[in-house]
């Protein structure tokens, strides 16, 4: 019987377990519970452990509630008690050694998710050579609440501090911290664009994967309109003495009654960056097209339909769409521009798309123009027959991480997705992470683009003239 494997870290030894050639270590602290006197505080520093600390269970899940109603059936979660949720989980091959990193941040709207999901086993990734790590953070009101006395985006400091942690104990696990590429989907993308925003995080990172994630940062009073609401419906002030008194379930509770009928296009105000002097002086959109971490990025051809299932699509009149077309800035020659690409598209898939490109498709562009040589970008198009989700927000996790078996990927792809085409995503990502090269060309002045469907094909970015006149 092989024994149990062990890493010694800064902060003492873990026990964790080995099958079929990999081994995987869960629910290793990187930073301290963010509880008690450490709530609304920076992450603070692990505190040590003498004894061999068992490492084979994941860590608490941040506090947090699960989607409801119809995307509630599509999205999975998962729920672990417990205070110490600042926790890395790591999946390294057999005597790894100086072996290429791979940092997953899980998305979730900066108010949901976990690490835990069997989704993002990193099993995939180790059997090709890659030291795999997943990460919690804060999340909702108490990682991205704006208050008096509060350092801003707490959820952001705590991904940070996790690089950080990956950084100087990765060895123990055979990963060698000069090759970390840093990876997210939605909000995690959004994380990863922070940290690539982030002089001293970005320095940290080798290269940066993010899919289907905002790149836009807000200021403190736009970030912080979610905090107020909630501090006006429990009757507080907007600072931590009057937040801290209150437990995680009654921010949640109230979180849950401010942003009730809302989606991620509209209704309530949700969670956001702040630009923050000290955190994130600029916002990612603004820093990406200057610098020079290679970078694979892009979107789903229709995120919108994970948000809008198609009744609710159905009932967006012409008002509500010239109403968003106003309060985002858009033109309406935009809107022309969309009808004549989009012929036959009723008025809330257009309204949709429209919200779908100004939040994602369009920032990316510009990044990718800024930057072509070092950047390489996909479209994942594959339509889903779930529910005429197509190629919604999120489909392309069960290919990315090569787990179309799983109920997680299954519920968004139903039973017969085709598994070549996952075997084409992971492969890809597994090349940008180890050599930079994830199979086809840089975006270049041709805007060349990896196109994943059945048949997949680069060729240059599907767009409409309508996405050039968005709002940047």
């Amino acid at each position: 019987m092989t024994s149990a494997p062990q890493a010694t870290l800064s902060s003492g030894i873990v026990r964790g377990s080995e099958e079929h050639g990999v081994v995987r270590y869960l629910g290793v602290p990187y930073a301290d519970a963010p509880f008690g006197e450490n709530r609304f505080r920076d992450p603070q520093p692990v505190t040590g452990w003498p004894e061999v600390r068992e490492a084979t269970r994941f860590g608490p899940t941040a506090p947090q509630v699960p989607y409801a109603g119809a995307i509630g059936e599509l999205l999975g979660s998962v729920r672990i008690d417990g205070d110490d949720i600042l926790t890395a989980n790591v999946w390294a091959p057999v005597d790894a050694s100086d072996a290429p990193v791979l940092l997953w941040i899980h998305g979730g709207a900066l108010e949901r998710g976990t690490a835990a999901l069997p989704l993002y086993d990193g099993t995939v990734f180790a059997k090709a050579g890659i030291v795999f790590v997943s990460i919690n953070y804060r999340l909702g009101s108490e990682g991205f609440s704006v208050l008096d006395g509060v350092p801003r985006n707490l959820g952001l400091r705590d991904a940070a501090a996790a690089l950080e942690w990956v950084h100087r104990e990765i060895a123990a696990f055979g990963g060698d911290p000069a090759r970390i590429t840093a990876m997210g989907e939605s909000a995690g993308g959004a994380i990863v664009a922070g940290l690539l925003a982030r002089d001293e995080s970005r320095a940290l990172i080798r290269r940066a994967i993010i899919e289907s994630g905002p790149l836009q940062a807000q200021t403190p009073k736009k970030a912080g309109r979610v905090t107020a609401q909630i501090a006006k419906r429990l009757g507080v002030r907007t600072d931590r003495e009057s937040f801290a008194a209150l437990s995680p379930e009654q921010l949640l509770g109230a979180r849950t009654a401010q942003s009730a009928g809302s989606s991620p296009l509209g209704g309530a105000p949700g969670f956001q960056f702040a630009i923050d002097p000290d955190s994130l002086p600029r916002s990612p959109h603004e820093v990406l097209g200057e610098i020079d971490t290679p970078l694979l990025i892009g979107s789903n051809t229709d995120e919108y339909r994970l948000w809008f299932p198609p009744e609710a699509l159905a009932g967006i009149s012409e008002l509500k769409l010239q109403a968003a077309r106003l309060l985002s800035r858009i033109p309406q020659r935009a809107v022309g521009e969309y009808r004549s690409a989009f012929p036959g598209a009723s008025t809330g898939e257009i309204f949709g798309q429209l919200v779908t490109d100004l939040m994602l498709r369009a920032p990316l562009s510009r990044v990718a123009a800024a930057r072509p040589q070092i950047t390489h970008v996909y479209e994942f198009a594959w339509p889903s027959p779930v529910r005429d989700l197509r190629a919604a927000h999120a489909l392309e996790l069960g290919f990315v991480f090569d787990r179309l078996g799983d109920d997680e990927a299954r519920r968004l792809t139903g039973p017969d997705a085709p598994r070549g085409l996952a075997r084409e995503m992971n492969a890809a990502w597994i090349g940008f992470a180890t050599e930079g090269e994830p199979g086809w060309p840089v975006y270049g002045p041709d805007r060349r683009t990896r196109l994943f469907d059945a048949d997949s094909a680069t060729v240059p970015q599907r767009r409409t003239a309508g996405m050039d006149l968005l709002p940047g």
